[in-house]
C-alpha cells in the first residue's frame, strides 16, 4: 500500500477519468480564446418575464456537510449555498472569464506594479451584511489571516494567493481595501469569492466549527432559513437585507436526491430542476416526443413484441400444458404491470424537457507514473499514441447531439483565454508508432527474458557437463595410451561445446541485445536490432521537450526565426545540447524539429501486430481500475473502448470495478492503479488551481511521497517552474503564454491524456427560466425563476453539434 500525501480537498469528478515531421496537431495563436464548444442552455428570459415568488426545488446529490468553502470536504453543494448567500467579487460569464460583480464592487485594480504589486477595491457603498454591517476592509482582512496559512489553527484545504499577501489595509475609508503583495500574483481576481464575514473568519473556533453548519451572517439574494437533514431539504429565502435586484423566487430548495433517485423524483414532480444522466434525459426526450400520442408506449417494456411473438404467446397460454399455460400467463401479467408502470412514468416525464451543454470539466486518462510499467516515458507515450480521442469523444458525445470534439488542454477548455490545443507536443493516434515506442522500451512479442536466460542458463549447463565428459573420456583414452583418440574426442567436443552454447561472433548472448521480433524463428522474419535503449530515450525526450517548445511558444518562435543563423546556434536548447552528447549531431538536428519524441528512434520497427508484449518474462498487463456504481455506465463503456485500442499494441487491461466510495480514497489517491478515468474541473484561474494537479511528487521528511493532487504522480521541475513563473506573471498575455506552453510540456509526459469534456444534462420545468445547463457561468440566482402565465422565452439556437 502507498503512503503517498495527498490534498484530500480536491474536486475530482467520477463519471457517476515523428522521424520526419509532419503537420502539428497543436493550434497556432489564432486559436486562443477560442467561442466554447457548445451554448449554455438555460432557457433565457428577461426579467419583466419572470414571475415574482414561487418556489424551486433543486436536486443535489446530498446537502452540504460545511458552509465553509475552504474546508477539505467542501462540496458542490457548498458552492451552491455560498453562491446565493455570500458575497461574489467577481463571477464566471459563459465563457469562464472573472466578471466583476457589480453588487459588491465599484471597481478592482492593479494600481501598482513596483516595487510591490497593489490591488485597490472599491466596494459597492450598499453592500452590507445581514446584521446591517457593512462589507468592508476588516473582513478582507480577517479572510486573509485565516487563509494566509500563518496560523495552523486554522484548518483550511487550500491558502493559494493568500500566502502571497503582505498586508491589507483600509483606504480613503473602510469600503476603500489596499491589498499589498508580498509576491506578484496574476490570479489576483479569484481572492475573496467567495467573502465571508469576520465573524466567520474571525477566530479558528469559528472558522473550524462555527461555519460548518450555520453562517452568522450573510449578504445575497438569499439566506438559509431552515435545514431538515431528515427529510433531506435545505430551504433559502429571500433576503430582505439585500441590495441588488430582488430575487425572483421566494424560497429555493435544495432537495437531497441521489443519482440512482432522480428518475423517481421527477416523475413524482418532486424537485424542478435536476442534472440527470443519459439514460433518463433519453427518457424524458422519449416522453416529450409521444405526447399526445393514443395507446401504449413504442418502447420501453413489451415494446420488442412481435406479433408472431404475441401469438406464440397465446398459444402458450391457451395450451393443453398446464405448466407452461401457467407460467405464460404469469410472465404476460408480469409484462403488462410493467408496460402500464413505464406508461406512468412517462406521463410524470412529459413536464421536464432536457437542458444541454457542456460541463466545465473534462474526463482524462489518467497513467500512473509511479512504479510498473507506466513509469517508463516511452511506454506511457505508446498507449496516449494508442488512443483514437476522436471516436472516445464521439462515443460519449454525438449520441447526445453534443459537439464532439476531443480536449486539447489540460489547464482550460475552448472558450476560455487560456486554451490552446496542445496535443501535438505528444503526437496524433498512430497503431504503429505506439508499438515502436513499446519496442524501443523493451516490450516484444514473446519477450520473456527470463525465460531466454533460463534457457541460455540451461544450455551452459549442459555445455560444461559436455566438457567434463570429454574430458574424462580423454583422461580415460591417455590412461590406454591412445593418443589419437584424444584428439579425436576433443575435437569432437570443441564442436559440440561451440554449437550448444552460441558463443559464435553472431549470438545475442555476448551483449544482451535484444532481436524484435528472433523468437518466432520463422524464415523471412525481420530481424531489428533495438540498440542502447539509454541514448536513445535521452535522444527522444531531447526531440519531445524542443517540440512542446516550438508548438506552445508562437510568438518566442517567431521571433527566433527572424534572428540570423549565427543566433539560433549561440541559443540551442538544453535538450538540444543533450541531445548532442547522447546521440551526436544528427541527434541533436533531428531534436529541433525533425523528431519529435513521442516516435521511436530512428531503426526501431514495430513487431508485427497481434499478440501480447513481454519483457523480463513479464507481459506488459495495466490495471484498469473504475468505480462502479450508478452513473458510471458509460465510463466503463469508455474504458472498454480504450482496452480494445490498447489491445492493437498488444497492451492487456485487467479491468477492476471498485465501490465508488473506495474508488477515489483507496485506488486514485493512493496510487494502486495503472489506468484510471475520471475528471478534473475547468478552471478560470488555472495557474493557480492547476499547479497542484501536475507538481512533481516531491519526497516528505518521513519517506512518504507528498504528491499534492498529482495522482499520476508525474510532474517535472520545470512544469513546476512555468506555473510559478505565470503565476507571477502581471502581463496577462505573457502569463497566459506560459500556462500554454506548461500544459505542452505536460502533455509530452503522457502522465494525462484528457478525452473529452463531460456531458451536462438538466430535466428542468419548461417554464423555468435562467437555469439548467450552466455550461461555464455563474448561476444568477436573482434571476431564475417561473415564467409568467402566457410568457414566451425568446428562441435559442441549439446546441451546435
Amino acid at each position: 500500500m502507498s503512503h503517498d500525501r495527498v490534498r484530500v480537498g480536491s474536486v475530482v469528478f467520477l463519471a457517476t477519468g515523428v522521424l520526419a515531421l509532419p503537420a502539428l496537431a497543436g493550434c497556432t495563436s489564432g486559436d486562443h480564446g477560442s467561442r466554447p464548444a457548445a451554448r449554455q442552455d438555460i432557457a433565457p428570459a428577461t426579467r419583466d418575464r419572470v414571475a415574482d415568488g414561487g418556489t424551486m426545488n433543486w436536486a443535489v446529490e446530498e446537502l452540504p456537510e460545511t458552509f465553509n468553502g475552504f474546508q477539505s470536504d467542501a462540496d458542490a453543494g457548498t458552492s451552491r449555498v455560498t453562491g446565493a448567500v455570500l458575497p461574489s467579487l467577481f463571477r464566471l460569464d459563459a465563457r469562464g472569464r472573472p466578471q466583476r460583480n457589480a453588487d459588491f464592487l465599484e471597481s478592482a485594480k492593479v494600481i501598482e506594479r513596483e516595487p510591490q504589486q497593489v490591488v485597490l477595491y472599491k466596494l459597492n457603498q450598499q453592500a452590507v451584511w445581514s446584521d446591517g454591517r457593512e462589507i468592508g476592509a476588516d473582513d478582507f482582512a480577517a479572510q486573509w489571516r485565516a487563509l494566509s496559512g500563518k496560523d495552523p489553527a486554522y484548518w483550511t484545504a487550500r491558502n493559494a494567493g493568500y500566502d502571497r499577501i503582505e498586508k491589507i489595509e483600509r483606504g480613503a475609508d473602510n469600503l476603500e481595501v489596499r491589498v499589498t503583495f508580498a509576491k506578484p500574483y496574476a490570479d489576483w481576481r479569484s481572492l475573496f469569492s467567495p467573502l465571508y464575514p469576520k465573524q466567520v473568519m474571525g477566530s479558528p473556533d469559528s472558522f473550524n466549527d462555527g461555519a460548518r453548519r450555520k453562517l452568522k451572517a450573510t449578504a445575497g439574494p438569499f439566506a438559509v432559513t431552515r435545514i431538515d437533514r431528515k427529510a433531506g431539504t435545505m430551504t433559502l429565502e429571500r433576503s430582505p437585507r439585500w441590495w441588488g435586484r430582488p430575487a425572483k423566487l421566494s424560497k429555493l430548495v435544495l432537495r437531497e436526491v441521489p443519482r440512482d433517485e432522480r428518475a423517481e423524483a421527477l416523475v413524482e414532480g418532486t424537485v424542478d430542476l435536476a442534472e440527470v444522466d443519459a439514460p433518463e434525459a433519453e427518457r424524458i426526450a422519449l416522453a416529450g416526443r409521444d405526447k399526445g400520442a393514443q395507446g401504449p408506449p413504442a418502447h420501453g417494456p413489451g415494446s420488442d413484441l412481435t406479433p408472431a411473438r404475441a401469438l406464440r404467446s397465446w398459444a402458450i397460454a391457451h395450451g393443453s400444458d398446464e405448466d407452461a399455460a401457467e407460467a405464460e400467463v404469469q410472465a404476460r401479467e408480469k409484462t403488462g404491470k410493467a408496460v402500464k408502470k413505464y406508461a406512468e412514468e412517462q406521463a410524470g416525464l412529459r413536464g421536464y424537457e432536457v437542458r444541454k451543454s457542456l460541463e466545465p470539466a473534462y474526463t482524462q486518462l489518467a497513467l500512473n507514473g509511479s512504479e510498473g510499467p507506466l513509469a517508463d516515458d516511452r511506454v506511457r507515450r505508446a498507449v496516449a499514441r494508442a488512443l483514437d480521442r476522436a471516436e472516445l469523444a464521439e462515443a460519449v458525445l454525438k449520441p447526445l447531439g453534443l459537439p464532439a470534439e476531443p480536449v486539447g488542454s489540460h489547464l482550460a477548455l475552448a472558450g476560455q483565454e487560456a486554451y490552446a490545443d496542445n496535443s501535438g507536443a505528444l503526437g496524433r493516434q498512430d497503431t504503429a508508432e505506439a508499438r515502436a515506442l513499446l519496442a524501443d522500451a523493451g516490450w516484444t512479442p514473446g519477450g520473456a527474458l527470463k525465460d531466454k536466460l533460463k534457457e541460455h542458463s540451461e544450455k551452459a549447463e549442459k555445455t560444461e557437463k559436455a566438457e567434463k565428459a570429454a574430458k574424462a573420456e580423454k583422461a580415460e583414452e591417455k590412461e590406454k595410451g591412445g593418443e589419437a583418440g584424444a584428439e579425436k574426442a576433443e575435437s569432437e567436443s570443441g564442436s559440440e561445446s561451440e554449437s550448444d552454447s552460441g558463443t559464435g561472433s553472431g549470438s545475442e548472448a555476448d551483449d544482451g541485445t535484444y532481436i524484435v521480433g528472433e523468437d518466432d524463428g520463422k524464415p523471412g522474419d525481420s530481424r531489428v536490432l533495438v540498440l542502447a535503449p539509454g541514448p536513445a530515450a535521452a535522444y527522444q525526450k531531447a526531440a519531445l521537450t524542443r517540440q512542446a517548445d516550438v508548438l506552445e511558444m508562437p510568438d518566442e518562435t517567431d521571433k527566433e526565426k527572424k534572428k540570423e543563423p549565427g543566433e539560433h546556434t549561440e541559443h540551442r536548447t538544453k535538450a538540444e545540447a543533450r541531445a548532442e552528447k547522447e546521440t551526436g549531431a544528427a541527434a541533436r538536428d533531428q531534436a529541433r524539429g525533425g523528431v519529435p519524441g513521442a516516435y521511436a528512434p530512428k531503426g526501431t520497427a514495430a513487431p508485427a501486430a497481434g499478440g501480447p508484449l513481454a519483457k523480463d518474462g513479464k507481459p506488459l498487463t495495466l490495471r484498469f481500475v473504475l468505480p462502479s456504481g450508478h452513473g458510471s455506465e458509460q465510463l466503463r463503456a469508455v474504458a472498454d473502448r480504450i482496452s480494445r485500442m490498447l489491445e492493437k499494441i498488444g497492451v492487456r487491461t485487467e479491468t477492476s470495478k471498485v465501490s465508488d466510495d473506495s474508488f477515489f480514497k483507496d485506488h486514485i489517491a493512493s496510487g494502486q492503479y495503472d489506468l484510471a478515468l475520471y475528471s478534473w474541473p475547468a478552471s478560470a484561474f488555472p495557474a493557480t488551481d492547476a499547479r497542484p494537479i501536475y507538481a512533481k511528487p516531491v519526497p516528505a521528511a518521513d519517506g512518504s511521497l507528498n504528491v499534492e493532487q498529482n495522482y499520476t504522480r508525474v510532474g517535472t521541475d520545470h512544469i513546476d517552474q512555468l506555473f510559478d513563473q505565470a503565476m507571477g506573471e502581471l502581463d496577462e498575455d505573457v502569463s497566459l503564454s506560459l500556462v500554454r506552453k506548461a500544459d505542452a510540456r505536460i502533455w509530452a509526459e503522457a502522465g494525462s491524456i484528457p478525452l473529452y469534456q463531460r456531458p451536462q444534462l438538466v430535466a428542468a420545468r419548461p417554464n423555468l427560466a435562467n437555469a439548467g445547463a450552466f455550461g461555464f457561468q455563474s448561476p444568477h440566482y436573482e434571476d431564475i425563476g417561473f415564467l409568467k402565465p402566457g410568457a414566451r422565452r425568446p428562441a435559442v439556437p441549439a446546441p451546435k453539434s
